[in-house]
């Protein structure tokens, strides 16, 4: 029995010194520093107590979908040229539907095998009216996937430029069921317009092949070039050819090669003339696609271009597969912030804001002092009441209780866990579920020991008997816990976080600590000895 207890003992001495280390030591602060810096530093603080920013953002995911098919439609185009049909987008309210026209009855067999084949089985398709036209809509399976997709490739982006401000825990993460908001926490962050031109200042990237010659120089003549009109599968974009010299208008066809999402690494570096060009490495996927369209169209002209602005146009010497280099007559300081946005991502849909809140740091303090003064005033009433209903098994309580709060507070600090308001009314109900934990086994042991019991064997049955009481109550509110956790935002993430937490320290505390308590005074009395309970 002793040999037993004195390994329990040392286990909790262990575990108790591992949490503490946890909070004041956990990120290797040096330890010259004050016990209140250590802390601070160590327990991430949320939003609403370290003060900050709150932007809910608005993604708008309908430009992935136009942007998807219109590469669809870039792509059917080059597969149909030899049959005499064409793929366009006729209404630009409907961005998922592409029309296939212009073939002759002849030509029904190939063009039918094309659209129906693994490349385009996300479309729904169906003849038009005639029989020598076609109808390709995008399923509403792949429209949800790619808008999901757009919502989580922006998060990922947004994360990395976030990062950039050393911001410690922020919360990027899906707002609003289906509406395809994003929402982004960043404590200790007050400048809300630094973080929204960081955000938006991400560029999108693209390669589009030219339609007719390099360039003209204004709108009218460009405009005249694409028809009087300019089809919905074509676009004129502003900007040079990258030589230095004056701005023309470009007509680009509208789907693009590939995009910002298609490149994977992106350097400044210098061309043969040691002028400050930028080279990039695509995508596996990409870098297929893109030795695919310029080993076909050797001698055409593409345009690179940089926030519907063209920054380069050059002529396809011979097939490239996943790098190249782009020259634009930049400066060495815009070359190395371009590389470095491009490799931090590009947004695949714009991103505006919808809701803006920035909290203080005063009203921060001010949470964090109520919430504290709330949290210990709480327990000491509780340590005070336990001490006089339970008299010497009080302190056995009380202290379940500390060591309960500090596996809470240490585990936050090893895991990098945020500490919000509503965390901290999740501590304080944690106080409140360990008392209850020990009223229903003091309680147990009490009805044992009026049936006649010694106190070794009213300890035993009592907590024996309690623990499927306390297991169940803790299971279902752990349960529901996660589903806060699950579905819930920022705080009511922290709220779940520290209620699951202290729910499981209070198992070990209630349980294992307080029964081993309970060992070490009972090997110190007369086998019929009384228990101060």
């Amino acid at each position: 029995m002793g040999k037993n207890l004195g390994r329990k003992t040392g286990f909790i001495i262990a575990v108790l010194a591992i949490f503490i280390y946890g909070i004041f030591f956990g990120t290797g602060l040096p330890r010259k520093a004050s016990l209140k810096t250590l802390l601070t530093n160590n327990i991430h603080l949320g939003l609403d107590l370290k003060g900050g920013t709150h932007l809910v953002m608005q993604v708008h995911v309908e430009e992935a979908v136009n942007a998807a098919t219109d590469r669809d439609v870039q792509r059917l185009t080059d597969a149909l040229a030899a049959t005499g049909a064409k793929a366009t987008k006729l209404d630009p309210a409907h961005p998922e539907v592409i029309t296939v026209t212009g073939a002759t009855s002849a030509q029904q067999s190939a063009i039918n095998t094309i659209i129906t084949g693994n490349d385009y089985a996300s479309y729904d398709v169906s003849s038009t009216s005639g029989g020598t036209g076609y109808t390709m809509t995008l399923k509403p399976s792949a429209v949800r996937d790619i808008k999901d997709r757009t919502v989580e490739t922006s998060i990922g982006t947004i994360r990395e430029r976030i990062d950039s401000l050393g911001t410690y825990e922020p919360l990027i993460e899906p707002y609003g069921l289906g509406a395809y908001q994003i929402v982004l926490e960043l404590p200790g962050v007050s400048n809300d317009a630094e973080v929204q031109r960081l955000i938006q200042a991400t560029p999108k990237l693209a390669i589009h092949p030219v339609v007719g010659t390099d360039g003209y120089p204004d709108l009218a003549q460009a405009t005249t070039a694409a028809g009087g009109t300019v089809p919905p599968d074509e676009e004129i974009f502003q900007g040079s050819s990258g030589m230095g010299g004056p701005d023309k208008f470009y007509v680009l066809k509208r789907g693009s090669v590939v995009e910002g999402t298609d490149f994977r690494d992106a350097q400044p570096s210098q061309d043969e003339n040691g002028r400050p060009d930028m080279s990039f490495n695509l995508t596996t996927d990409a870098g297929d696609r893109f030795y695919k369209y310029t080993d076909a169209n050797k001698n055409t002209l593409m345009a690179i271009t940089l926030d519907n602005r063209v920054i380069e146009a050059a002529n396809i010497e011979s097939a490239i597969r996943d790098s190249g280099r782009i020259t634009g007559g930049f400066t060495q300081d815009q070359v190395v912030a371009l590389a470095t946005k491009l490799r931090s991502g590009s947004l695949p849909a714009s991103i505006t804001p919808i809701e803006t809140r920035t909290i203080g740091p005063s009203l921060g303090a001010d949470s964090i002092h109520s919430g504290v003064v709330a949290a210990i005033a709480g327990m000491v009433v509780v340590m005070i009441f336990m001490l006089i209903y339970y008299r010497g098994a009080g302190v056995n309580a009380d202290l379940a209780l500390v060591l309960n709060l500090v596996i809470l507070l240490g585990f936050m600090a090893f895991s990098g866990a945020t500490l919000s308001l509503p965390g901290i009314a999740g501590v304080i109900l944690t106080i409140g579920m360990g008392v209850d934990s020990n009223v229903l086994i003091f309680e147990r042991v009490r009805e044992e020991l009026r049936l006649g019991k010694t106190s070794a064997a009213a300890v035993q049955d009592g907590f024996a008997h309690a623990w499927t009481t306390i297991f169940d109550t803790h299971v279902t509110t752990v349960v529901s816990a996660g589903i806060l956790f699950i579905f819930g935002t920022g705080p009511v993430k922290g709220f779940a976080t520290t209620l699951t937490i202290g729910l499981l320290a209070n198992v070990f505390t209630a349980v294992f600590v307080s029964r081993t308590i309970f060992d070490y005074l009972l090997s110190k009395k007369e086998r019929r000895a009384a228990l101060s309970i």
